[in-house]
């Protein structure tokens, strides 16, 4: 863990007097309006966890770079790491962007965490376009993983090995790997990966596995065999990207099974994301659900630390991959500390404060914000419920004034339709929601004529507003 090993720094000096020359550098560029809290990294460090972020080589200047240093003592590289950067060319190595990330984390005292060697998505064309044999592909992937980490050796302390490697029903996922490979893909890349460099710590990365659940099932049972064959498998990663309001209630018990596995975990990155604009509601449930996240990780002795995909919603991923939605990290598009901020600060044993939770907007009971992606026979809906009193279980009903749609899919809420009415109804993990808090649930519909907005709807048979 962070606080307990030997800080590694391009000159080889010492950690402890890095931190404190760092602090020193950066303390008169940080943002005033928090500029006198304790750094999370502080706080985290004392509790025997990291406090980390995600950063792009982009944000390695200026007031990005001030925050991310003096807050955080761990930092995973965006995209820096990643097949398509790395190898764009077959056997041509790219390695000016990883090493920009790994060279900022050298001179401010932070540990870098390796992402990703295997996985799906960003893949370079020549990789995914070539007619390569089953055997081929197998020894393309470990010369990648054996020049990546042995190029790193000593300066990556945790790798993201294999990322995503399952289906939402706990099947592998169907990618270049498991359709060449099979699933002993997994095994040999990890067995590669320690060849290279045998002190760092190597996990396995993946989300929706927060809960208990077939995929998080699926995960465990991959862990477990791993173990048992003796392939070198450190740490569990979590991703952990949440909706407002729906971090699942077992996340620590979750946590605490794969550790009991002799295995490390580690949240590796965070974010709660809401419909935008956020409200001042919003904003509390956001906090809360940071404070979860963190009193989860520190209940079970083998979580490492936390990293939040990227600590300001200025750079955040969320609003181009989720139209609508954002507001996710625990710093505004300003970089001033939100709530989440202070909610995190608290929960690592400092002194941050947060306001009371709001109520709806115009003092109602309850308040709907609703977001739709449109195309022309088709329609995304994304619903966030914000009530005022605490609720036990929930019935959402939307009132439409036209048009004609066919619920397709559904996710966080059971959704039926009937006439120009579609209902919710929570689910077993979602329907206790604090007073000033909030849930979201969406559904995918086939559609024909036009697709307005709600008209009315009702949260329990009581009336809300609509925005």
């Amino acid at each position: 863990m962070f606080s307990k090993r030997t800080l590694r720094s391009a000159a080889g000096g010492s950690g402890v007097a890095l931190i404190a020359v760092t602090a020193a550098l950066v303390a008169a560029t940080t943002p005033s309006a928090h500029a006198a809290d304790t750094p999370l990294r502080t706080l985290a460090e004392a509790k025997g966890v990291y406090m980390g972020t995600a950063l792009t080589a982009g944000e390695l200047t200026g007031t990005s770079a001030s925050i991310a240093s003096t807050q955080f003592d761990e930092v995973t590289p965006g995209n820096e790491m990643k097949w398509d950067t790395v190898e764009p060319t077959r056997g041509t190595y790219n390695w000016g962007p990883g090493d920009q990330i790994v060279g900022f984390a050298q001179q401010h005292g932070m540990q870098v965490r390796g992402h990703n060697l295997v996985w799906h998505s960003q893949l370079p064309g020549w990789l995914t376009s070539g007619s390569f044999t089953n055997t081929q592909v197998h020894d393309l992937m470990v010369k990648h993983v054996t020049d990546e980490v042995t190029h790193y050796k000593g300066e990556v302390v945790h790798w993201d090995v294999v990322n995503e490697p399952f289906n939402e029903d706990g099947s592998y996922r169907s990618d270049l790997w498991y359709n060449q490979i099979g699933p002993s893909y997994i095994a040999d890349a990890l067995t590669a990966a320690h060849a290279a460099d045998p002190a760092a710590k190597l996990y396995l990365n993946d989300y929706n596995t927060e809960g208990e659940n077939a995929k998080s099932n699926a995960m465990y049972t991959l862990v477990k065999s791993l173990k048992q064959q003796g392939v070198p498998i450190d740490g569990v990663g979590f991703q952990a990207h949440f909706i407002l309001g729906q971090v699942p209630s077992d996340f620590e018990a979750n946590l605490q099974r794969f550790a009991d596995l002799g295995v490390d975990v580690a949240v590796t990155e965070l974010d709660v994301r809401m419909a935008t604009p956020a409200s001042a509601a919003n904003l509390q449930q956001q906090a809360a659900d940071y404070t979860k996240v963190v009193n989860d990780c520190l209940g079970v002795t083998r979580c490492q630390g936390i990293t939040v995909w990227g600590f300001n919603d200025a750079t955040s991923w969320v609003p181009s991959t989720f139209p609508g939605q954002g507001a996710a990290t625990p710093y505004d598009t300003n970089y001033q500390p939100k709530p989440a901020y202070y909610a995190i600060q608290t929960a690592l044993g400092g002194g941050g404060t947060t306001s009371p939770p709001t109520s709806p907007p115009g003092g109602g009971t309850c308040a709907v914000s609703y977001t739709a992606n449109e195309w022309n026979t088709g329609v995304t809906a994304n619903v966030t419920v914000t009530s005022a009193s605490a609720l036990n279980g929930w019935t959402v009903v939307l009132t439409y004034p036209g048009g004609s749609r066919t619920v397709t899919q559904a996710w966080n809420a059971t959704v039926t339709q009937s006439g120009g009415t579609v209902s919710a109804t929570n689910l077993s993990y979602d329907g206790a929601v604090a007073a000033g808090g909030s849930v979201s649930f969406g559904f995918n519909a086939d559609w024909s004529g036009s697709d307005p907005k709600p008209s009315g709807a009702t949260l329990n048979g009581t009336a809300c507003t609509v925005s």
